[in-house]
């Protein structure tokens, strides 16, 4: 029994183009949801302060220090050069967000969608991610 490799054929042109345009739109997905959290999160709006010192229990101080994070780590997504570190600082404010959700009863379904978005825009958009994690058929053909 011989082993094929079972790696994904090259993508054509065409192909390659259109992942990238889909890439980039479900990355765009959640750098604007986070660019508008924490702009929103930098304006003092007295219904934010509310939930977010009330509710989630936060100084709030510390709202414009997480708002700032916020923005940073999806900045740094959103540029190509820095896309794999962007994705791994949001995914870990993501987890942030996540475990306040959970600690006050909020569904938390919205945050795990944007983390999974990050790393599916990315996968599209950007060919070494591709080739580290590749999507392959079965293993073995005999």
């Amino acid at each position: 029994m011989t082993e094929v490799s079972s790696a994904l054929p090259p993508l054509h042109a065409a192909q390659r183009r259109s992942w990238l345009w889909v890439g980039r739109i479900a990355s765009a997905l959640p750098v604007l949801g986070m660019l508008f959290s924490g702009v929103v999160k930098l304006t003092g709006n007295l219904n934010v302060i509310e939930v977010f010192t009330g509710k989630f229990g936060y100084p709030q101080q510390a709202l414009v220090p997480i708002g700032i994070v916020e923005i940073a780590c999806v900045v740094v997504y959103a540029i190509p050069r820095t896309a794999v570190l962007g994705a791994i600082l949001t995914t870990a404010y993501l987890g942030g967000a996540v475990a306040t959700h959970v600690r006050v009863g909020d569904p938390f379904i919205p945050p795990i969608v944007f983390g999974i978005l990050v790393w599916v825009g990315l996968y599209l958009r950007d060919d070494r991610i591709r080739r580290l994690l590749p999507l392959r058929r079965n293993g073995l053909q005999g």
